[in-house]
């Protein structure tokens, strides 16, 4: 669970290259495209580009390097050739990369030309959502300092916290102890330490918090067909802080 300096140095090698994923893909103008076609791109820069593997595919049987969640759905959308992006949708992109035996593991809501201001509001709401979740990592504070910091941001702003799916450790494997759950209450769960590496990956629904899984096994939904969000980092923690391992050059911290 706790990684040296060494390991945490290669981590963050691994969340640069993958937050170069990300700045390439703000590039592209998402309308028309299918969410196969994204995953396609994707593959060929991770493996051509930046020489690393999209650590993704081919984990527990999934065919893809990405997930891609548009509209109601929550997370573990499969790429494909019929599902076009349109203006007015949101599209959630879930990536892993691994370079010299580490993996990062970082997702963005991305919107899809002009969107109703409730949709932008919603994305909105969950990247600060998540950011409050990492403000509140640092060595003595619990995973439940962690979570409550999400949750109770989510409800001030209307929302709900989906609490079938939680962040996760990572390493030199893609899900590691501990798991990071989006709620909590302040001073419980486990207490953090210098050099543990986890995700905070909340999703935030514009409705209910309760889902289904599709038929393929993968795809989850909102039960109310209402609009869901989600943004991820992979964090470490230090010996004053945090340190996002994934920070993509367009972002800065704290927010």
């Amino acid at each position: 669970m706790i990684k040296t300096a060494d390991e945490i140095a290669l981590m963050a090698e691994s969340g640069r290259l993958l937050a170069q994923v990300f700045t390439h893909l703000d590039t592209l103008n998402l309308i028309g495209m299918s969410t196969m076609q994204i995953n396609d791109l994707v593959e060929s820069y991770i493996v051509e580009d930046l020489q690393a593997r999209p650590a993704s595919k081919g984990q527990y049987g999934y065919a893809y390097v990405l997930n891609a969640s548009p509209n109601q759905v929550v997370c573990h959308g499969m790429p494909s050739t019929t599902d076009v992006l349109k203006e007015g949708d949101i599209v959630n992109f879930d990536i892993t990369l691994e370079k010299n035996d580490f993996i990062a593991d970082s997702s963005k809501t991305y919107t899809v030309g002009l969107v109703t201001p409730a949709a932008q509001k919603l994305v909105d709401a969950c990247y600060r959502a998540m950011w409050k979740g990492i403000q509140a990592v640092r060595p003595g504070a619990t995973l439940g300092d962690v979570g409550f910091a999400i949750s109770q941001y989510a409800r001030k702003n209307g929302y709900s916290v989906v609490r079938d799916y939680c962040g996760h450790g990572i390493g030199r494997e893609m899900h590691e102890a501990p798991e990071v759950l989006h709620w909590g209450t302040p001073r419980t769960g486990l207490r953090l330490k210098e050099g543990m590496v986890f995700t905070i990956e909340p999703m935030l629904n514009q409705g209910g918090l309760a889902v289904q899984t599709g038929k393929d096994g993968w795809t989850v939904r909102t039960c109310d067909g209402l609009l869901s969000a989600q943004f991820e980092h992979t964090v470490a923690v230090t010996e004053s802080g945090v340190r996002v391992l994934t920070l993509r050059p367009d972002e800065t911290t704290p927010h």
